[in-house]
Formats: structure tokens, sequence, C-alpha cells
């Protein structure tokens, strides 16, 4: 059994066969979806793949999306938290520094939800691009008693190992496809079995060799793949890992 740890099947992407790519995830063994949010607007859809019993469901405002939030999201968030139990993290947010005109306002936004995790005692799911270390800093000053996922995790051995001691697992996705990606490859051989989980990050973060292409849940098998032969072990000891690895940090 497999489980996707973060994939955006909210999205418009899946609207014209969302059934049928349950349906093939389902044929190649994935049995369970995460689903994070990343916008108030999208809340909603988030929130209806959630009482599918085969969907856990996030809610969180999203980095990339700075444009699309407002002054009122983070009171929103935090309604919607209490009204909707089943929710299972606090998610995406996080850093992505490729937009630096908007950093500053990134890290208000995401620190605001750290704190919001921490006081309720949830997970979070967090989106890190070109900034893992100082979020691994923020991190260990915040002391967040449940973790959370490095969500398409692409840093060294030596960053993944910051982020386990914090209490969080790495999200492994499209990227440990590829051949060039050497420092992620070998960061995948050096964690822990409790140390990841696996995700396909759909409709985007394709695997080597289908750049371009819309990214689906049925594809983590393929990911569960590459992870084996990086780790030497067999793909049913990965499943069982990372499925493991997922129960426990949401829950589920």
């Amino acid at each position: 059994m497999l489980i996707d740890a973060h994939c955006h099947l909210d999205f418009p992407d899946f609207d014209a066969d969302r059934e049928a790519v349950f349906a093939r995830a389902r044929a190649v063994g994935v049995t369970h979806f995460v689903v994070p949010g990343t916008t108030r607007k999208r809340w909603p859809d988030v929130l209806a793949l959630g009482k599918r019993d085969d969907v856990s469901v996030c809610l969180g405002l999203h980095p990339y999306f700075m444009g699309e939030h407002g002054e009122q999201d983070l009171a929103a968030l935090e309604t919607a938290l209490d009204e909707h139990p089943e929710v299972v993290a606090i998610g995406e947010c996080g850093i992505d520094a490729r937009f630096p005109e908007v950093l500053d306002a990134q890290w208000r936004l995401f620190d605001a939800q750290l704190r919001l995790a921490k006081a309720r005692r949830q997970p979070v799911v967090i989106h890190c691009v070109h900034a893992n270390d100082k979020v691994a800093k923020r991190l260990r000053q915040l002391d967040l008693p449940a973790g959370g996922l490095i969500h398409a995790f692409v840093g060294s051995p030596e960053q993944a190992a910051a982020f386990l001691d914090l209490g969080f697992v790495v999200g492994l996705g499209g990227a440990v496809t590829f051949d060039r990606a050497q420092r992620l490859r070998r960061a995948v051989a050096s964690l822990p079995d409790e140390g990841y989980v696996l995700e396909t990050d759909s409709p985007d973060m394709p695997l080597a060799g289908r750049q371009g292409e819309r990214n689906e849940p049925a594809r983590v098998a393929e990911v569960c793949r590459v992870v084996a032969e990086l780790r030497q072990e067999s793909f049913e000891a990965v499943a069982a890992a990372s499925t493991a690895s997922a129960r426990r940090l949401f829950r589920l």
C-alpha cells in the first residue's frame, strides 16, 4: 500500500477526469491521498475532497500565491480549523525565495501559520524553495510540538538531517527520478526509515521523462521504485516505511 502524502487533487487540472485519476492510482496500490490547501478560495474544494474515505486534507496559505491572500485570511484559517477537526495539518505554507519582492510578506505569513500550528499542536506542511537553512533555523526557534513535512525536499544529506532532528520528515517526489539530482539522491540514501514520505505534488513536479505532462498520484509508485533503488531496498520495504511515516505524521 502507498500513500501520496502531497497532491493537489482539488486543482482544476483534474476536473475533467478526477475519478479516473483516483482509479489509476488505486490500480498501482496508492490507497490514500493527502490534499493540502493553497488559498482561501480553494479551501471549500479541498474540504469537499476530504469527505472521501481515502482523502485527508490540510488547510493553509501558500507562499506562491501571495497576490491572492487577503488581510482576513489568517483569521479565516483559524476559524476553518475550528470548524473542521478532520483537517490533519496546517499547510501548504512556507517560503519560496524565487520571489524576493514578496519575501518579507512570505515570512510574516509563514510565521503566523507556524505559531498557529504550535498553539494547536498540529503538524505543518512546508513549501521550502532555496530556503532550507533559514527555515530550519526558524523551526528550531519555535520548537513545534507536532513536527511536520518538508514538502518536495531537494536539499543535502546535512539539511535533511537538520529537519529530521527537529521532528520533521522530508517529502520525496519527482525530483529524485532525475539522474542529475546527485546531492538529493545522496540525501535519500542517507535517510532513516522513519525520515521520509512519498509524494507527487500532482499536477506539478513531473518525473524524469515526463516533463511537460500533468503529474498524478499513480506515479508515486514510480517514485517508490526509484527511492528503493537509491536505498538498495525492496519496493515493498520503501512503501511500508513511507506509509508508516505518513500515518504517524498525519495521524491517519
